[in-house]
Parts: C-alpha cells; sequence; structure tokens
C-alpha cells in the first residue's frame, strides 16, 4: 500500500470513529450481506475522490477521461467493460455480470449513473469544487451528491457482487452514462437509440430517491417512481434602445423585472397524483402532530389549499411534488453599461407534473404577466412524460425489504420526485426504473446539490454503498 493510501485509511477510519454516534442509530440490526464492508467502502471513497477531481462540468461534458477510469476499474475486477463514444470527446462505460451462458434482458437489472456534474462559480465555494477534500467529516466537491457518489456505489456494488462470487439468478449490468445535466446529443435518449441491445433491461437503479434524516436518525426512504418534466421557457421583454440618461417607462429591463415578479406570485393549480397522495399518507404516521395533520388534510378538498401552503412553508420540496413550478435561473439584457437595451431575457425552468401541458401554464403566465411588450418562447429541449414505475414490481418490494433491514423502524415510500432524471427514458422503454440515492442526508446536505459547497458526509457514504449492496443482491442473488 502506498503512503497516500495508507494516509487515506488512516483519515477515513478516523472520519468513521469521529461520526460513531450517527453510526450507531442507523447501523442495520440485521446481518450484512456484503462481505469486507470496511475495504469496499474504503475502495468506493477513492474512486468517488478520483471522479471528483475530474471536471466533467456540462457543458462541455469531457466525460471520457471519467469513462475511461471507471472501466479500468471494472477490468481490474474482472468485469468485462467497454467504452462508447457517444458524440467526440464524450464517453459512457458499460459493464456486466452474467447470470447464464447469454445475456437475458427480460430479467436484467441496469445500475446507471451519470458522470457530468453542473457548473460551478469557485468564487462561491469555500473549498476547490473539484479537489475532493476531506474536512469535518465530509467529501467536498461537485458531483459528491449529484450524481459521482452513486457512480462510486454503482460501481462498488458490481464490485462486491464480482469479489464474493455471487451467484446470480438475473444480469447486472452498470451504465456511467454522460450529459444526463443537459439533455443534448450523447443523453441518455442518444445511447439507447445506439446501444441499447447492450443495456437492454427490465429493471433499473438510478438516482432520484431520498434518504432522509432527522434528529441524527433516518426518517424514511423515498424510492422515485415517477418525476416532474421538465421544460425550459424564455421569456423576452422589447423595448425601444436608446441612450441610458434618459428613463423611459417602455425599458425592456423593467418589463422584464416586473414579468419576474408577476410569475414569482402565480399560485398554479394544487394536483397531487396517486404517488404522492400515497407519499404524504405513509408520511403522516411518523411525522410531528402538526406536519402529520396538514399531510393528512390533503385528503379534505375543503381544507387542501391552506394544507398545502402549511406544508409548503415546511418543505420546499413538498411544494414542487404538488404543483407545476416556474423559477428563473438566468438573465439576459445589454450591451454596454450607458445603454438602454431593446430586449431583456429570462429563462423559466418549469417542471410539470406528468400529463400537465406546457401550452395551458404557458396562456397562465401570458394572462398573469398581462404585457404586450413580454412574449414566451418553449424551448425544444423539453423532457418526457413517461409511465409511473410500478410499486408492486419484485425490484420495489425487494428495496422496501431490503431499507427496512439497514434502517429498522423507518419506513420506505413511493415519491415523485421534482428533478428530471436519466429514468424517464428508460420508462419509455417498458423498464421499471426506481431512483435510490442510497446515502442518508439531511434537508440541508440534500440542497446542496446544484449548489455552492456540495458535500456528502462519509458515514454516510459508506452506509449508502451498504445500503445500496444489500439491495442489488436482496434482488439477483440466486438462493
Amino acid at each position: 500500500m502506498s503512503r497516500s493510501k495508507c494516509r487515506m485509511a488512516a483519515m477515513l477510519v478516523g472520519i468513521l470513529t469521529s461520526a460513531a454516534p450517527f453510526l450507531t442509530a442507523a447501523t442495520p440490526q440485521s446481518p450484512s450481506p456484503l462481505a469486507q464492508a470496511a475495504q469496499i467502502t474504503q475502495d468506493a471513497q477513492g474512486w468517488l475522490a478520483d471522479l471528483i477531481r475530474m471536471n466533467t462540468t456540462n457543458p462541455p461534458g469531457n466525460e471520457m477521461e471519467a469513462a475511461k477510469y471507471v472501466a479500468a476499474v471494472l477490468q481490474k475486477e474482472g468485469i468485462p467493460a467497454d467504452v462508447m463514444e457517444v458524440v467526440p470527446g464524450r464517453g459512457i462505460v458499460i459493464g456486466r455480470l452474467q447470470a447464464g451462458p447469454l445475456p437475458d434482458p427480460s430479467r436484467a437489472l441496469l445500475l446507471l449513473a451519470h458522470l457530468d456534474v453542473v457548473g460551478v462559480d469557485k468564487n462561491k465555494w469555500s473549498v476547490d469544487p473539484f479537489g475532493a477534500a476531506v474536512k469535518e467529516g465530509y467529501l467536498w466537491g461537485r458531483g459528491a451528491i449529484d450524481d459521482k457518489g452513486m457512480v462510486a456505489a454503482n460501481l462498488a456494488a458490481i464490485v462486491a457482487l464480482k469479489r464474493a462470487a455471487v451467484r446470480l439468478n438475473r444480469d447486472v449490468i452498470f451504465l456511467a452514462d454522460d450529459d444526463e445535466e443537459q439533455g443534448g446529443p450523447a443523453s441518455i435518449k442518444v445511447v439507447i437509440q445506439k446501444y441499447w441491445d447492450k443495456i437492454a433491461c427490465a429493471f433499473a437503479l438510478n438516482e432520484g430517491g431520498r434518504v432522509t434524516t432527522k434528529d441524527g436518525k433516518v426518517q424514511y426512504i423515498g424510492i422515485q417512481t415517477s418525476e416532474k418534466v421538465l421544460y425550459n421557457v424564455t421569456m423576452i421583454a422589447s423595448g425601444p434602445s436608446g441612450h441610458a440618461s434618459i428613463p423611459r417607462p417602455e425599458n425592456a429591463v423593467i418589463h422584464l423585472a416586473a414579468a419576474i415578479e408577476k410569475l414569482s406570485n402565480l399560485q398554479t393549480a394544487v394536483q397531487p397524483d396517486t404517488v404522492t397522495r400515497r407519499y404524504f399518507e405513509q408520511l403522516a404516521p411518523i411525522e410531528d402532530e402538526e406536519t402529520g395533520k396538514w399531510m393528512r388534510a390533503l385528503e379534505m378538498p375543503e381544507r387542501i389549499d391552506l394544507a398545502v401552503r402549511h406544508l409548503s412553508d415546511m418543505n420546499p420540496v413538498w411544494n414542487s411534488m404538488l404543483r407545476d413550478s416556474i423559477v428563473p435561473t438566468e438573465l439576459n439584457a445589454g450591451v454596454r453599461s450607458n445603454v438602454m437595451p431593446s430586449e431583456a431575457r429570462a429563462n423559466l425552468n418549469i417542471r410539470l407534473l406528468p400529463g400537465n401541458s406546457i401550452d395551458a401554464l404557458v396562456a397562465q403566465m401570458k394572462k398573469t404577466v398581462n404585457d404586450p411588450q413580454i412574449h414566451f418562447q418553449i424551448e425544444s429541449d423539453a423532457g418526457v412524460t413517461a409511465p409511473t414505475s410500478s410499486i408492486t414490481s419484485e425490484l420495489y418490494q425487494s428495496m422496501e425489504k431490503s431499507a427496512l433491514q439497514q434502517f429498522p423502524g423507518t419506513i420506505a415510500v413511493p415519491m415523485l420526485s421534482p428533478v428530471a432524471t436519466d429514468s424517464a427514458e428508460l420508462r419509455l422503454h417498458n423498464v421499471q426504473a426506481y431512483g435510490l440515492l442510497p446515502f442518508p442526508l439531511t434537508d440541508e446536505d440534500a440542497a446542496r446539490m446544484h449548489a455552492d459547497d456540495e458535500r456528502l458526509p462519509l458515514a454516510s457514504f459508506r452506509i449508502g454503498v451498504e445500503f445500496l449492496y444489500r439491495t442489488v443482491h436482496d434482488f439477483v442473488a440466486a438462493p
């Protein structure tokens, strides 16, 4: 073992020791199927740190280096792996453990995570976002949660199966893909078009779920069975250009700002679907009395609006699960500081509940803004509306069982996630796809996804690696 690896091992031991109270609360009561847990979690932490150090910010992505790195890990462990260049400079890696002499997509499980990450403003970070710093019991860096942590956990799961020579009852396919954050020319849609024969499956585990902690304990496990649909709409304000020394009421920037304010006050209709109703129904008994009261009130037509107001104040994620959302994300206007621009633009990131119409929402937005100087342009990079994955499938039931073994006394609930994932495209191909981000996280740490100072608690990472392996092992191991 090199000196650097010795130092990493000593640091990991120290971190896990300092996290002992949390680990005690979360340690499973049933025996873990993961042999040599300390070794595989140490390996996985090293893989994650290495991946964070590879800048795969999308755009442009440049995932090829990361894909080759992951492929080398798989090949070193004796797992067949191929790197595919989807478009120049952008790569994916596919590995497979086969249960029989021939591939069997009708039963196969796909372990999916993406290699690209969103951009950063380095000036807003307290650490190097691509330095994989370890401090205060956390591993810091862009992608630690979204989604390189999942890449490393998936890698640990398939490697552990191989090391333990587990006899399989179905194929296990590993896919680390690219272009998830932008959904562009190298996205999962293109990967499916080009390489479906290599990743064809009946079931998939991906990001999108949650293991939520509260007061140092795991509260519940959210299994993503459906997701909102992503649209980007450009709101454009037009007006006369001119010298900035002459104020004019037709100023495009003023009209754009006013329109944004109006949209911030737009309350879209509350529309809890079957998955969301079940989510709140199952959570109500384990929440505090006040929160549980408002969750139950969602089933009372005369109280639903009041219930949503209270729940939205308690947790902004719940607000997004209950209605269409509109969030301004990018502003653009002006060419010089002393020139009043003739145009100002804002990107509106919209997440629709499955089945809702973007045209109907834009019509509502136009009515709310009520300004002839404002018009809307729906971008062509829309997400897809996909069927909901079943909560009675073999995999869902196996995930419920594993969750209760890993975290006794908690519950597993289906959830509609506000975020868009690659699972939607898989669901369109009759795959029962589920989101299970396996790391126990507080709401505060989960909120760092796509934000400054993204970080992953190392104690949670260890538990998440074990939880994911337990879930996979339970589903794929032959009796």
